[in-house]
């Protein structure tokens, strides 16, 4: 998705924050809001890759070197989007990576507690500091004000993700409804996002891939990916991007506190309940007794 000037669209005329927007889903997420009309300022560490974004956009999407574990580099992004712009109305916290790959047995502290800052902290100081610049916004008035976090469907239970990322993920959610407890007195939805398996470079950087290796990986997971759940495609950034939008617009001003799960369905419950060639647990039992 590309945008040479902002259109009218949903966004026009409001501020948006995109961090983890160098490549996969906060790419396709910046994106899809400066098509949409919105001002985007799309934050990550990797400086080649928020290049890549702003050149998408043709240098519509403004960006910002952020350290999402560094508290002061997220008060520095929120404070220079509300100083150019007047304030801010979306905020999408979505930095993120795999995290420590440690069984619960085997983690160091060090491990869990890099996890925890880049996963969860990030996105509890995210909120801190975007919401003084979001009070008082005129879209608080219809609902438009929004704040989005990205969870996962490792949130629901193990067997998704590495231990640390999924107990992560689960306070994402938690978080979002706390905070969105505190915030509805200013008129300031929170709501997250629950991405299933999504064809980005996530799991190839956790891996450590990189060049033909990671091109062959991602192609694997998304051969993987396709038989793994009901929808039988893999999962791509802008199937993200596109419930993100929708969260953060006013169609959703009556949505608060809650998330919505983009997984393809891989949630739903065991193969046999969706896979008519995968026997269930009835119809094993009935192929091991021999006929009367």
């Amino acid at each position: 998705m590309t945008s040479s000037t902002p259109s009218a669209g949903r966004f026009s005329g409001k501020t948006v924050v995109v961090t983890g927007a160098a490549s996969g889903i906060g790419r396709a997420t910046a994106l899809a809001f400066a098509a949409e009309g919105g001002t985007v300022y799309a934050a990550d560490i990797d400086a080649d890759g928020l290049a890549a974004t702003a050149a998408a956009s043709n240098g519509v999407i403004r960006t910002v070197i952020t350290d999402v574990t560094r508290t002061e580099d997220i008060a520095a992004l929120m404070d220079r989007a509300a100083a150019e712009t007047g304030g801010i109305d979306v905020v999408f916290n979505n930095a993120g990576a795999g995290g420590d790959r440690a069984p619960i047995d085997e983690i160091t502290p060090e491990g869990w507690d890099r996890t925890m800052d880049l996963l969860l902290r990030s996105v509890a100081f995210g909120i801190r500091y975007a919401v003084p610049h979001m009070k008082g916004r005129p879209s608080t008035v219809s609902g438009g004000a929004a704040i989005i976090n990205t969870s996962s469907v490792a949130a629901v239970g193990p067997g998704y993700s590495p231990n640390a990322y999924a107990v992560a993920k689960a306070g994402v959610l938690h978080l979002t409804k706390t905070a969105a407890a505190d915030l509805a007195q200013y008129g300031i939805r929170v709501a997250a996002v629950q991405p299933g398996f999504i064809n980005t470079n996530i799991f190839t950087r956790s891996l450590d891939i990189t060049g033909d290796a990671e091109v062959m990986a991602k192609a694997a997971i998304a051969q993987m990916s396709q038989a793994a759940q009901p929808v039988a495609r893999g999962g791509q950034p802008t199937d993200i991007a596109e419930a993100v939008l929708f969260l953060a617009s006013e169609a959703a001003g009556f949505v608060t506190g809650t998330s919505l799960l983009v997984d393809g369905g891989i949630t739903i419950g065991p193969r046999h309940s969706w896979d008519p060639n995968t026997p269930g647990l009835f119809e094993a039992l009935e192929a091991m007794v021999p006929p009367a």
